[in-house]
């Protein structure tokens, strides 16, 4: 039987394809399983891959800063990417890479058995939207929306880090929180 553990090894040892000769680790991800809360970025950044953790750069403190206002931690979610290891230069992760990684993720999502999957970033909400046959073709067209299906939820948002770059994003990143919150007092899981 699986567990997180058990993955978490697998994919610091795995060299499936050419990004685990770049990497300094790989990051499988961490957090809390119990309330069923999932974050699932892109891949791995310059600061994850040194550390080997997930969202641990500015993106990162923005991502706990609006878990908090919230009234939640990065201690109460399980925080992972699509992709395990970081492309070079921060480039966006190809299909080929999300292919082969993927079903890592998929693993990880069985043992956690989320309620809600808050997808950041475009290839994550296309990757995780593309599992129930729906096509993402605009992160700004569904982001802050729920999409309830019979597996779990998914939340579809921005990138932390886009929104360090472009700061006129930062109010539907917020609003994106708030939905959130709301579905997690609905499910009295906050």
């Amino acid at each position: 039987m699986d567990s997180l553990e058990k993955i978490a090894e697998e994919i610091r040892n795995c060299r499936k394809c050419s990004l685990a000769k770049t990497r300094t680790n790989a990051v499988p991800g961490e957090g809390d399983i119990s309330r069923g809360i999932m974050f699932v970025g892109e891949a791995p950044g310059r600061n994850e891959d040194l550390q080997g953790r997930p969202f641990v750069g500015q993106a990162g403190k923005l991502l706990e800063d609006m878990l908090r206002s919230i009234g939640l931690s990065r201690d109460d979610v399980f925080i992972t990417n699509v992709v395990k290891c970081r492309p070079p230069n921060n480039r966006n992760p190809t299909e080929w890479e999300i292919f082969i990684c993927s079903p890592y993720l998929e693993r990880q999502l069985k043992v956690i058995r989320p309620k809600i999957v808050c997808t950041l970033g475009f290839f994550s909400t296309k990757y995780m939207m593309g599992r129930f046959g729906v096509e993402v073709k605009s992160i700004s067209r569904v982001q802050g929306r729920i999409y309830n299906f019979e597996e779990f939820s998914i939340l579809p948002m921005y990138h932390p880090a886009a929104i360090l770059y472009k700061r006129n994003l930062e109010k539907k990143f917020r609003e994106g929180f708030e939905k959130l919150r709301e579905f997690l007092r609905e499910r009295e899981i906050l």
